[in-house]
C-alpha cells in the first residue's frame, strides 16, 4: 500500500492527509493499483477513505468454450487441467463471468450452460468431470456457429448487455472449412470477440505441415491475431497458456475496450496538494492511462478525473510515459489559481505544465516548460514560492536531481521561473557544491516561511546522495521577488549524526516547532528524521576611527624597532541588532584588522604595522546592542607611496556552530583609510591638470598581424597642474591581446604595470609618489596579439586617474582602434610528375579511345597546403585546368582527384572527372588542325577551363593538407597542331573564408608542362622581325654618315659647282667678245 509515501496537511481542519499509492484492488488473478487516501485529524483520528480510480472488476461477461473433443485430442487428461487452470483466472459469480462449455467432434454438445454454476469452485468442480466425446470429424464451424445461436440465449444463461467471448480450442483443420465465411461474420455482426487455440500435438507427432491449421485458427481468433491467437504443442501445453488466457480475457473486461488500461494502474495519490479553495485536493495519478499520468481533482462532493485527452496535446505523449501528476501544486495571481503538474518523463526530458479548468471543468493549458537533459526529471518536484509574501507566487522552483554533471554524476539541478499570470520564464538555476559525485540535489525541496527573518521566504533544498550518500541541506534566502543563487548555509549529515543515510530525501519547513518565532526544519533521511532548529540571526557592524585623522611623515613622535616612526591608533568599534528582537546574544566573535589591504587590492608589503610587528592582528570579542570598542596601535613605515592606508576589518563566529549566526548577506568585512599630510598649498587639496595623449609606434592606418608581432603604444601623461598624487594610467584592451610588458621612460621615471590574468586591463603607477607640477612622462605599452580572438581591429582604452581633485577630466582618456588583418602564413606549393613533354612524331593517334593511356602521357600533381599558425575555419582552393582549345580540342582529360585528409577536404569533382565515361565504354574523339604559333601558353586566357573547386575545413596549426589529380594530355590535338613549342598552364588560388581578416601572402601557384614537337619549324617571333628592320635602317644611316664624313658626297658637289662656273665664265667672256 505505501500509506504514508504522501503526506500534506489539510487547511480544512488543521490535519493532514495521507495516500497510498500502491493500494492493491484484486480482481480474479489480477491486482490493480488504483491508490487510496484518507484525511486523518489534528487528534489523529482517521477519516473515511477514498479512491477516485475505484472500480468494480469488469462488467458482466458470458464466455462460451468451444472444445475440440475428436479423437485426434490425445491425451485428455491435460485439456481438462487446462480448464480447471482457465476457470481458476475468472471471476465467477451471477454479476461477473458466466461460462459455458460445448465439446465437439462430429456434432458439437453443451456441457452445461452459462447459468449452470454460480461459483468458482463449483465449476472448476463440474469441468474436471467432463469426458472426451471422441468422433472422426472436427467440424469446427458448425459447433462456432452452434455456440453463437445457443449458448448465449437467455434460456441458457445468456445476459443483456454482457461482453460476449468464446475461446476455440483444436488440434487439426476443420472439415466444414466451407462455412467460414459465414460463421465468423456472422460472430463479428453479434459481437463476440474470439480466442483461437491451435492445439498441434497431432502434427508435430506425425509429421504433418501445420501452416493451414495455423491460419485457419488464426482467421477464427479477433484481431489482432498476436493477442487473440494462441498455438501449443503439445496437449500437455495448455497448461502453460492457461494463465496468460485468463488475463488476456480479463483485460477485456477489466478496461472493456481489451486496449491498454485506464484508470486501473493510476495510483491515485502519489502526490497532493491542497488548494487555495479549501474544498479541492489536487492528486497526481501518475499510472493513469497507461502511465502516461493524469491529475484528479477531490472535493467533499466528487472526484474529477480528466480523461486521457485532456493533456495529449501539449505533453506530446509517444509510448513515453510522461508520468504526469508526478508532482502537483498551484500559483496564485491575486485574482486566478493556476494548477500546476509536472510529467518527469515527458519527451524523456521531463515537462511542468500549468492549467486552468474552464466552464466544463475540463483543463484548459496555459503554459508548459520543458527540461533541458533526457532523464534529469525536470518536473519531478514542484515548489512555489511568494518570496515578498503578498499573496501572489513569484517564482516556481523545479527540481531536475537527476541532471547529470558533465562528469557523468547525476549532480541534480533545481530550474528558477518567474510566475506572471500563469506564465514561466526561466531565471537560471541553483546547484549543489559538488558536480563530482551523484548528489540528486534537488530531490526534494520546501517553502520555508522566513529563516533569516529578513520577511522574504527562503528555500531548503536536499541532497540525498552527496558525501557518498549520508546526504546535506543547502539553505537559500530570499532576495526582493526572486531568490539567491548562492547558498546560506549547507548542512551535512556526517556532522549531526555519522550513521545518517540519504540526509535530505524529504524536508519540511512551514513552521516553528520550538517556540521561539523561527521556523525550524523537518529533515527526513533513511528511518529517522531529524528536527533542526533554526538559530537566531545577529547583524553586526564596525567602524573604525583615527587618530591623528592624517599621518604626517615629518613627525615622528613613537618609537618602533629602535628607531622613530610616524604612528597612529585605530579603534575599532562593534555593536549588533538581533533577530529576533528578544535578545539571544551576545554574538561571539573574532576580528581581523589588516593594514594596507583593502577589499578592492591587496598589497606584497605593508607600510604599517602592529605591535605584533606584523600587519594583522586577530582579536576575539563579544558583541551586543551596545558598542565594544578596541583600540590598535600602528606604526608606519617610511614609503614614497602617501596614497591612503587602508585597514580592512573582518570579521567571523568564533564557533561556526554557536547561536546566534551572522546574518549571511550583511556585510562582515569593511575597509577604512587615513589619507597621508601632502604637499598640495594651504587648502590641503591638490588640484591637478593630467593631460594623457598615446601614439602607435610606427605609426600606420592598417595593421598586418603575423604570429610573433606586437603592438606598441606609447603612452604620455602630463600634469600642468599641483601635485598628482597615485598617478596612474588605466588601458582597457580588447580580448584579442594579451598584455605582454611595459618600457620605462628614458629618464628613469618610475612606471610599475600589473594586470591580471582574468580581466582584460593594465594598470600602470606613474612618477610615484606624485606626478610633479608640469613633469612630463612618456612610456610604452607593448601588447601581444591573441590568436584565439581574430578580430577585425584591436582597441585599447587609456584613461589616466590621480589621487587629486582633476580640472579638465576631458583630455585625461584616449581610444586607440586599429584596423588589423592577420597573416595565416598558409603556404600553396605544387609537385608535378612531368614539366616537359616532348611530341614523337611515330606515336600514332589511337582512336577510338579504349583506355585512359589512349588518350596521351599522364599529368600527376599534387597541390599542398600547410603552414597555419592558428587555426582556420574554412579556406578555398580553386584550380582551373584547361580541359580543351578554343576550337574544341582536347587538352587536358581529368582521371581522377583525391584529398587528404578526406574529412577536412571537400571537393567538387562530379563534373570534371572523366566527362566522357572512357572508363566504361570507348570514345570516339575528333581533332582539327590548329596552329599554336603566335601562342605561347595555353591557359584560361587562350583555352576553355574548368574549375576544380576544394573547400578545406578547420585548419589546424601546422598540419598540411593534400589535393593530388591525375589527368592525361591529349596526343591527338597536339599531334594535329601547328606549332614548335607551348606552355600548357594548370593554374591553383587559394583564399580564406574571411579574405577581410585573414590574409595569404602568396595565394597562386601554377603547374606548366612546356609541350615540344622536335622537327618542327620554329617561329619567327615578330620581335626579330622588328629588330632587323630597325637593325638595317640604323645601319645605313651610319654608313651613310660616315661616307659624309669622309667627304663623299661633297667632293661630287664641289666638281659640280667647278663646272657650272667655268661655263658661266666661258660664258661671259663669249658675250663680251661679240659686244
Amino acid at each position: 500500500m505505501s500509506l504514508g509515501l504522501t503526506l500534506i496537511r489539510t487547511t480544512k481542519n488543521a490535519g493532514f492527509m495521507t495516500c497510498g499509492p500502491l493500494w492493491a484492488q484484486g480482481c480474479g488473478s489480477q491486482y490493480f493499483y488504483p491508490g487510496v487516501c484518507a484525511e486523518v485529524s489534528p487528534l489523529f483520528v482517521p477519516q473515511p477513505a477514498f479512491s477516485p480510480a475505484l472500480q468494480t472488476c469488469g462488467g458482466p461477461m458470458d464466455i462460451a468454450i468451444v472444445l475440440d473433443g475428436s479423437n485426434s485430442i490425445y491425451p485428455w487428461p491435460p485439456v481438462v487441467e487446462f480448464l480447471k487452470k482457465l476457470l481458476g483466472h475468472l471471476d465467477i459469480g451471477p454479476q461477473q463471468s458466466q461460462v459455458s462449455i460445448i465439446q465437439y467432434g462430429v456434432d458439437p454438445k453443451m456441457e452445461f450452460k452459462l447459468n449452470a454454476y454460480k461459483t468458482r469452485a463449483s465449476i472448476v468442480q463440474a469441468a474436471s468431470a467432463i469426458p472426451q466425446r471422441g468422433g472422426i470429424e472436427t467440424n469446427t464451424f458448425r459447433a462456432i456457429e452452434y455456440a453463437r445461436v445457443n449458448a448465449f440465449l437467455p434460456a441458457n444463461g445468456g445476459r443483456p448487455g454482457a461482453s460476449k467471448v468464446m475461446v476455440v480450442v483444436t488440434d487439426g483443420e476443420s472439415h466444414d472449412n466451407s462455412r467460414r465465411n459465414t460463421v465468423i461474420p456472422a460472430c463479428e455482426k453479434d459481437g463476440i470477440t474470439r480466442f483461437g487455440i491451435a492445439v498441434l500435438g497431432y502434427y508435430i507427432r506425425n509429421n504433418i505441415d501445420s501452416k493451414k491449421l495455423v491460419e485457419e485458427i488464426k482467421s477464427i481468433a479477433s484481431n489482432p491475431a498476436d493477442k487473440y491467437y494462441f498455438n501449443v504443442s503439445a496437449e500437455e501445453a495448455l497448461l502453460e497458456i492457461a494463465g496468460t488466457l485468463g488475463d488476456r480475457i480479463f483485460n477485456i473486461e477489466g478496461t472493456g475496450t481489451g486496449g491498454e488500461f485506464q484508470m486501473e494502474l493510476s495510483q491515485v495519490g502519489f502526490s497532493a496538494h491542497q488548494t487555495k479553495n479549501q474544498d479541492v485536493m489536487m492528486l497526481g495519478a501518475v499510472g493513469a492511462y497507461g502511465w502516461t499520468g493524469t491529475v484528479v481533482h477531490k472535493t467533499a462532493q466528487t472526484s474529477e478525473i480528466f480523461p486521457k485527452g485532456a493533456f495529449e496535446q501539449i505533453l506530446e505523449d509517444k509510448n513515453h510515459s510522461s508520468l504526469l501528476g508526478y508532482s502537483v501544486s498551484t500559483l496564485y495571481s491575486g485574482s486566478t489559481e493556476y494548477f500546476v503538474a509536472g510529467a518527469p518523463r515527458s519527451n524523456h526530458t521531463g515537462q511542468v505544465v500549468v492549467y486552468t479548468l474552464n466552464k466544463r471543468r475540463q483543463p484548459d493549458i496555459r503554459h508548459s516548460q520543458r527540461g533541458d537533459q533526457i532523464g534529469s526529471y525536470f518536473g519531478s518536484v514542484l515548489c512555489p514560492l511568494d518570496v515578498d509574501r503578498d499573496g501572489v507566487t513569484d517564482l516556481l522552483l523545479v527540481g531536475a536531481p537527476m541532471y547529470m554533471s558533465d562528469a557523468k554524476k547525476e549532480m541534480g539541478k533545481v530550474y528558477i521561473f518567474t510566475v506572471t499570470d500563469g506564465f514561466l520564464s526561466s531565471q537560471g538555476f541553483l546547484e549543489g557544491s559538488s558536480r563530482l559525485e551523484n548528489a540528486r540535489f534537488g530531490m526534494a525541496i520546501s517553502a520555508a516561511s522566513d529563516l533569516n527573518l529578513d520577511g522574504l521566504t527562503d528555500v531548503v533544498v536536499g541532497a540525498p546522495l552527496e558525501e557518498n550518500g549520508q546526504g546535506a541541506v543547502y539553505i537559500y534566502n530570499g532576495d526582493a521577488r526572486s531568490i539567491r543563487k548562492q547558498s546560506s548555509q549547507k548542512i551535512l549529515a556526517v556532522k549531526l549524526d555519522p550513521t545518517l543515510r540519504y540526509f535530505g530525501r524529504s524536508l519540511d519547513a512551514a513552521g516553528d516547532l520550538n517556540g521561539d518565532s523561527v521556523p525550524d526544519v523537518s529533515v527526513g533521511s533513511y528511518g529517522k528524521v531529524l528536527q533542526l532548529w533554526s538559530r537566531g540571526v545577529a547583524v553586526v557592524t564596525a567602524r573604525v576611527t583615527f587618530t591623528p585623522d592624517m599621518i604626517n611623515i615629518e613627525s615622528k613622535p613613537c618609537s618602533f624597532s629602535g628607531r622613530k616612526v610616524s604612528c597612529f591608533i585605530a579603534k575599532v568599534c562593534f555593536s549588533a541588532a538581533f533577530k529576533p528582537t528578544t535578545p539571544v546574544g551576545p554574538a561571539e566573535i573574532k576580528y581581523n584588522m589588516t593594514l594596507d589591504a583593502d577589499l578592492r587590492s591587496s598589497r606584497f608589503s605593508s607600510r604599517g604595522q602592529f605591535g605584533n610587528s606584523e600587519r594583522v592582528v586577530q582579536q576575539n570579542v563579544g558583541v551586543s546592542t551596545a558598542e565594544t570598542c578596541e583600540e590598535h596601535q600602528v606604526y608606519v613605515q617610511d614609503t614614497p607611496d602617501l596614497e591612503s592606508i587602508a585597514v580592512r576589518v573582518d570579521i567571523g563566529l568564533q564557533q561556526p556552530d554557536s547561536s546566534p549566526v551572522l546574518d549571511a548577506f550583511s556585510p562582515s568585512a569593511w575597509e577604512f583609510f587615513i589619507p597621508f599630510i601632502k604637499d598640495c598649498g594651504g587648502d590641503d587639496m591638490c588640484y591637478s591638470d593630467l593631460v594623457l595623449s598615446v601614439e602607435r609606434e610606427p605609426p600606420s592606418s592598417l595593421l598586418l598581424v603575423s604570429k610573433n608581432n606586437r603592438l606598441s603604444l606609447s603612452v604620455t601623461v602630463m600634469n600642468r597642474k599641483e601635485n598628482a598624487y597615485n598617478t596612474r594610467v588605466i588601458a582597457r584592451f580588447s580580448s584579442n591581446l594579451f598584455y605582454s610588458s611595459v618600457t620605462p621612460p628614458s629618464d628613469d621615471t618610475e612606471v610599475k604595470c600589473t594586470s591580471s590574468k582574468d580581466t582584460e586591463i593594465v594598470t600602470c603607477q606613474v612618477g610615484y609618489p606624485a606626478l610633479r607640477t608640469d613633469q612630463l612622462v612618456t612610456f610604452e605599452i607593448n601588447f601581444d596579439f591573441n590568436l584565439a580572438r581574430l578580430q577585425k581591429e584591436v582597441k585599447v582604452a587609456f584613461e589616466a586617474q590621480s589621487d587629486s581633485k582633476e580640472e579638465t577630466p576631458a583630455d585625461n582618456s584616449e581610444t586607440m582602434a586599429i584596423p588589423i588583418q592577420y597573416r595565416t602564413e598558409i603556404i600553396l606549393s605544387r609537385e608535378a610528375n612531368m614539366n616537359v613533354y616532348l611530341l614523337d612524331e611515330k606515336d600514332e593517334i589511337t582512336n577510338p579511345i579504349k583506355t585512359y593511356s589512349d588518350i596521351g602521357p599522364e599529368l600527376k600533381f599534387n597541390l599542398k597546403v600547410s603552414g597555419a599558425v592558428f587555426p582556420v575555419s574554412l579556406v578555398y582552393l580553386d584550380v582551373s585546368l584547361p580541359v580543351s582549345t578554343k576550337s574544341g580540342n582536347h587538352l587536358l582529360y581529368v582521371t581522377s582527384v583525391e584529398s587528404t585528409p578526406q574529412s577536412d577536404v571537400q571537393c567538387e569533382t562530379q563534373a570534371l572527372i572523366d566527362p566522357f565515361k572512357i572508363r566504361d565504354k570507348e570514345y570516339t574523339a575528333t581533332f582539327t588542325k590548329e596552329s599554336f604559333r603566335g601562342t605561347s601558353h595555353l591557359n584560361c586566357d587562350s583555352a576553355v577551363c574548368k574549375q576544380l573547386k576544394c573547400v578545406l575545413k578547420d585548419l589546424s596549426v601546422k598540419s598540411d593538407y593534400y589535393i593530388s589529380v591525375s589527368a592525361r594530355i591529349w596526343n591527338g590535338t597536339f599531334a594535329e597542331a601547328d606549332f614548335q613549342s607551348v606552355v600548357l598552364d594548370v593554374n591553383a588560388q587559394i583564399e580564406t573564408s574571411q579574405s577581410d581578416l585573414l590574409v595569404i601572402a602568396h595565394k597562386q601557384v601554377t603547374v606548366d608542362v612546356t609541350v615540344s614537337k622536335p622537327g618542327a619549324k620554329a617561329d619567327v617571333p615578330v620581335g626579330v622581325i622588328v629588330g632587323s628592320v630597325i637593325g638595317g635602317l640604323l645601319l645605313l644611316a651610319v654608313a651613310v654618315a660616315v661616307l659624309w664624313k669622309l667627304g663623299f658626297f661633297k667632293r661630287k658637289y664641289q666638281q659640280l659647282q667647278r663646272g657650272d662656273d667655268g661655263a658661266e665664265a666661258e660664258g661671259l667672256q663669249d658675250n663680251a667678245g661679240q659686244q
